[in-house]
């Protein structure tokens, strides 16, 4: 399923690989998801001290070292080990959340600050031992079934979590509870986990070939430099990277508010808008599954079509949720479609298009960057939609999105085209050097 091999002990452990990363990134949403749901009862302990416009503040500093830090463990993860960046930001994660449950208002900023920043090592530590385990003809696929680590892990979670606030437990617990269970995956993890086939002595696949790097194992003779500078003088990688911008700030948007949204807007109560918000990622998570097997049946545009087909949609469900009315079921169920059109597409951004762009050399760098870029826009979640739906409501921040999205589409339709001239460029230059 995830290489082409005719080895049962490949397709073995690279099943397991697949599983511990699934697994272990859905864990890190244990310490990720509890923020966002915690929001009510932090303003509700703290009135006066806690309030939209300083959560806004705290998310939006955190966002703002995440995305740094993905620039910066992307070229690390090329350079030095997948495995180990994986497994660095579930350990941070475990002790930022336990300093900022500790700490109350006074350490928010800084154990929130702290926590972002360092698990930006997960994802482009994943999408390194990606790039060595499966086969550039399966990367929507099995990079679809990885990032239902992110989706379902926050379903998940966000589950969880609400129940145990539903139960009456105090936001401290909560936090601990989460932190406990982290630490716990930690081990078998990093007892199973392998950076690449070697380490088990088996034959490393190939990688896709839209790629201007290596497609059978890294090189020694590329720098993290000559790595950056190839991928951003490169037109498509930079669309990709602004298309990336405006669905991570879009994404974002719903992970920090939605709970709030459902709260305020649509009169839910807190226990039932945190447990309702959790449908935004598990349709997203089905998305992303469709949208996986979809991209490599049609390698060639596919990705570029899908995106620019998703962008169309959500415009139009973003600008139906700014408007008034609705009850409470409307607007979660109008939540769950626009997951479902804009978190398929959004997965191939770090995902299967960063391994296309990075192959065996660069995907980590790839994905660093396309997803820190991403996360420059995610800021705007935090602050600046506070601040709009503050000031002039829900509605307002909900056009907001809707213009973002209309943009992005323009934009993805004209990658439509620069997608497709660039393939054939890549084409004659293999042909050429045969």
């Amino acid at each position: 399923m995830i290489a082409v091999t005719e080895s049962r002990e490949f397709r073995r452990w690279s099943t397991l690989t697949m599983v511990m990363l699934v697994v272990g990134y859905a864990g890190y949403y244990l310490c990720r998801s509890h923020f966002s749901i915690a929001k009510p009862y932090l303003m509700e302990a703290y009135p006066g001290v806690v309030t939209k416009d300083s959560l806004g503040l705290v998310a939006s500093v955190g966002t703002l070292l995440y995305a740094f830090g993905k620039f910066g463990f992307g070229s690390l993860a090329d350079a030095w080990s997948g495995k180990r960046l994986f497994l660095l930001g579930m350990v941070g994660a475990v002790l930022a959340t336990i300093l900022f449950a500790a700490g109350g208002p006074p350490i928010f900023l800084a154990a929130w600050a702290l926590n972002r920043a360092i698990q930006s090592s997960g994802w482009v530590g994943m999408v390194k031992i990606g790039s060595r385990w499966f086969a550039g003809n399966t990367y929507g696929r099995a990079m679809a079934i990885v990032s239902l680590s992110y989706l379902f892990g926050d379903f998940v979670s966000r589950k969880a979590i609400s129940s145990l606030f539903a139960a009456g437990m105090a936001w401290q617990n909560v936090f601990y509870v989460a932190a406990g269970v982290l630490a716990l995956m930690v081990i078998p993890i990093g007892w199973f986990l392998r950076d690449r086939p070697e380490d088990r002595n088996l034959p490393e696949p190939a990688a896709g070939e839209k790629t201007q790097f290596s497609v059978t194992a890294p090189s020694e003779r590329i720098g993290p430099g000559a790595r950056i500078l190839r991928l951003v003088t490169d037109p498509a990688f930079l669309v990709v990277c602004a298309l990336s911008f405006s669905f991570t700030f879009m994404r974002e948007t719903f992970n920090d508010w939605i709970p709030t949204y459902l709260h305020e807007a649509a009169g839910m109560s807190k226990e039932a808008a945190g447990d309702a918000s959790s449908y935004f990622p598990l349709f997203g998570g089905l998305s992303v599954i469709a949208v996986g097997f979809l991209s490599d049946r049609f390698r060639k545009s596919g990705a570029a079509v899908i995106l620019a087909a998703g962008l169309g949609l959500g415009t139009l469900g973003l600008f139906a949720l700014s408007q008034p009315g609705g009850d409470a079921n409307f607007r979660v169920m109008l939540t769950a479609a626009i997951a479902f059109a804009l978190i398929g597409p959004y997965s191939l951004l770090a995902g299967a298009i960063s391994l296309d762009f990075g192959g065996k050399d660069a995907s980590s760098t790839a994905a660093g960057w396309i997803d820190g870029i991403g996360y420059l826009g995610g800021i705007l979640s935090g602050s600046l939609i506070a601040g709009i739906a503050t000031k002039q409501g829900w509605g307002a921040a909900f056009q907001v999105l809707a213009g973002t999205a209309a943009v992005s589409f323009v934009i993805a339709v004209a990658y439509i085209g620069l997608d497709a001239r660039r393939s054939r460029s890549l084409s004659s230059a293999t042909e050429s050097t045969k």
